[in-house]
Parts: C-alpha cells; structure tokens; sequence
C-alpha cells in the first residue's frame, strides 16, 4: 500500500498543464484515452485540502490494487481515504455495482451451462468481493440452457443454509426440466464441507421424487486458492451426484 506521506507533497492536479486535466482530456480525446485514474478523479469530482482529486484517485487505484479491484469494496473501505465521505463513498458503491451489472448482462441469453466449467465461468461476476455464501438454482430447458437464476438463500461466511423445496420450488415455478445447484465459498477454496454433500444428497433425492433431472452441484471458488487449481468442485465429476 502507498503511504499517504508520498502524496501530500504536492498537488497533482494544479501541477498539470491547462488542457491536460482529465475533464478537458475527456471533451478532447474522449472516454478511452483517459487512464483508470482520470476516470476516477471524473467520477469524484472534488478532493480536499492536501489532497486532491487526481491525488485521491492514484490513491484509491493504489489501495485496490487495479480498477476492479475496486468492485469488492464496502463503504467503510472506501471512507478509509480522506476526501471520501458517506456520499462520496455510496456514489461510488453505486457506480461499482453497475460496472458489476454491465459484466453480468454480458453473457446474458440463455447461456448453454451442461458442464461445470461453463457454469463456474457464468458465475464469476457473480460472485466476485462476496464476503458470505450464497446458494443458487439454475432452472434449465430441455437443451440445458438458462431459463432463470434464482439465489436461494445468503448465509454468513461459511455456510449458507438451504432446503430442497426452495430449490426445486422455483425449478417447478420456472417448468425446467433440469438444474444446476451453485455455491460460492469466499475463501476461494471450492473443496466440499461436510454438509456440502449432506446437501447434495439430499437435493439428489429431492430431483427423482418431482422429476427434474439434477444436473450437478458446482461450488465456485478461485483457482488461486483451489489446491486442484480449476476454481471450482463439481459433485457430478466427483461421482456424488
């Protein structure tokens, strides 16, 4: 992390030359030719005394480490920096969760999910910078491709506690012929709990009783901390389910 002792020295903006502040930068070269920064201090649109705006937008891209890093960030994380206040910081939580949105609606159109790979791959932008488990039912058509997402249920952040009626509830609500049960773990690591295939088996009997093929449960993770470094467990290549 940048110590802020190496920003308070000077200020950057003032120190730019006329037409070479982001704003006159953004009328003259347009949106692509700004760097992560300029668009940050865009977004800000004020520092404060000793810090301005270009100085708190180096800042902040240097606390998270890049741009999308930005995207896990929680109010408290961001009010950290000062300049940033609650409103600063809830303009900016906002305008990370339409980036996080936009990411999402990218592989929107009854995406094709059969394999756990696909399935991990869909759920990324999903699961990025989330702090607590979540339980998903992906309701599929009779060629496996997506006919809704439903979360299920959000638990703390190592269990997420689900019953099979509310899964093949929305199954049965949304006429799939098929499903694919997703949870994420926010340690990263994919490996199966105990009551992880407690669950399964259990979701596996609850699929023949109303009929609805039960394609496999995934648990998402990353690769990084993934001792098989594929990012995410599949019950169904596992031979438990």
């Amino acid at each position: 992390m940048i110590a802020i002792s190496e920003y308070s020295t000077s200020n950057r903006l003032r120190e730019m030359a006329v037409g070479e502040r982001p704003q006159e930068r953004l009328e003259r070269h347009g949106a692509r030719a700004l760097s992560d920064t300029e668009l940050l201090a865009l977004l800000l649109r004020s520092g404060t005394q000793g810090h301005d705006v270009v100085t708190l937008a180096t800042r902040l891209t240097a606390d998270a480490g890049s741009l999308a890093g930005l995207l896990a960030w929680h109010e408290g994380e961001f009010r950290k920096l000062k300049g940033i206040g609650k409103v600063k910081a809830l303009q900016l939580i906002a305008v990370m969760e339409i980036a996080r949105r936009v990411i999402e609606q990218q592989g929107a159109g009854a995406p094709l999910l059969n394999r756990a790979e696909l399935v991990s791959a869909y759920f990324q932008p999903f699961i990025f910078g989330l702090q607590v488990e979540k339980f998903w039912v992906l309701c599929l058509n009779r060629k496996n491709r997506l006919l809704r997402r439903v979360e299920v249920s959000s638990g703390t952040a190592t269990s997420a506690l689900v019953h099979p009626r509310e899964v093949f509830r929305a199954a049965i609500r949304e006429s799939a012929t098929a499903v694919v049960c997703v949870h994420n773990h926010p340690s990263g690591d994919p490996t199966p709990s105990s009551a992880d295939i407690q669950i399964t088996r259990q979701l596996c009997d609850a699929a023949k009783a109303v009929q609805i093929e039960f394609l496999d449960h995934v648990v998402v993770g990353s690769p990084a901390a993934d001792p098989s470094g594929r990012g995410f467990f599949s019950f169904r290549e596992a031979g438990l389910a």
